[in-house]
């Protein structure tokens, strides 16, 4: 028998990492939270609640991965982006330097 395609869950976001994200399966409900994974989340700030569905990707997650992780461990943390390498670390060619 396959898990369920299928869950509601509710996101948060925390000031303290820009693009950081907790998804749980109950809106204010942490306890299946780890406590390091709760630290990066002092105050949880509710973005939304979210239908997620098989059928329906999201932009920067696995929709599959996100539902697997509510329903076997009760949460998925969503990383920040990874940020691009700041300009000055770009090599230009010789003909672009003044």
């Amino acid at each position: 028998m396959s898990e369920k395609q299928e869950i509601a869950c509710a996101i948060y976001k925390t000031k303290k990492r820009d693009g950081l994200y907790l998804y749980v399966k109950e809106q204010d409900e942490f306890s299946d939270v780890p406590d390091e994974v709760m630290q990066q989340f002092p105050a949880p700030e509710h973005v939304f609640d979210l239908e997620l569905s098989a059928s329906r990707p999201l932009a920067r997650e696995d929709v599959l991965l996100v539902i697997k992780n509510l329903q076997t461990q009760g949460f998925h943390l969503q990383m920040p982006p990874k940020t691009e390498d700041p300009i000055d670390t770009i090599t230009l060619p010789d003909s672009l330097h003044g």
